[in-house]
């Protein structure tokens, strides 16, 4: 995993922060940043973090968070068979990441990775897993190379255990 070469802190989107300038190259993650996150913080929705550069004061990647839940039945059998008989469980739901243009190829969507995982696993609400829905083909290789698995059935909906997460951790 890379470290930022430069001055950094991760940390809760808030009003200091300039939205403005931030380009990822995909529009609709762009959007979400500039117009969406501050609201869906402000709502409960989801909890953006930041990736912001202290020397410029730009943001240089963030990612969000979210309770969601997980269908035991959209789990592979050896999964299921170790959980309680809920027809739900609860997830952490890596709803986005993203890096700026200016500040890709530098490993800094695996860092924000890292620290969403290492967020999640320290969460005092349990979840059993990280749940991530891909937004296409790059993307779920991203996570497959970082672990994640495909939810059977479904073409970019991964989960990554918790399980495995803290093992990483440990």
């Amino acid at each position: 995993m890379s470290v930022p070469a430069f001055a950094y802190t991760i940390e809760l989107l808030n009003s200091r922060h300039n939205r403005a300038d931030f380009q990822c190259g995909t529009e609709a993650l762009d959007r979400y940043l500039q117009e969406q996150a501050g609201q869906d913080l402000r709502r409960y929705v989801a909890t953006p973090f930041v990736l912001h550069d202290v020397d410029t004061n730009q943001i240089a990647g963030y990612y969000t968070l979210a309770a969601t839940s997980i269908q035991v039945e959209d789990l592979p059998e050896a999964l299921r068979a170790r959980l309680p008989r809920y027809p739900l469980v609860p997830a952490t739901l890596l709803g986005r990441l993203a890096v700026d243009e200016r500040y890709q190829g530098q490993g800094l969507g695996a860092f924000l990775l890292i620290d969403a995982l290492r967020r999640s696993l320290m969460s005092e609400i349990a979840a059993m897993a990280v749940v991530v829905d891909a937004k296409d083909e790059q993307a779920r290789a991203f996570y497959e190379h970082h672990g994640f698995t495909l939810f059977p059935n479904q073409l970019r909906r991964l989960y990554l255990p918790m399980a495995l997460i803290a093992r990483q951790f440990r």
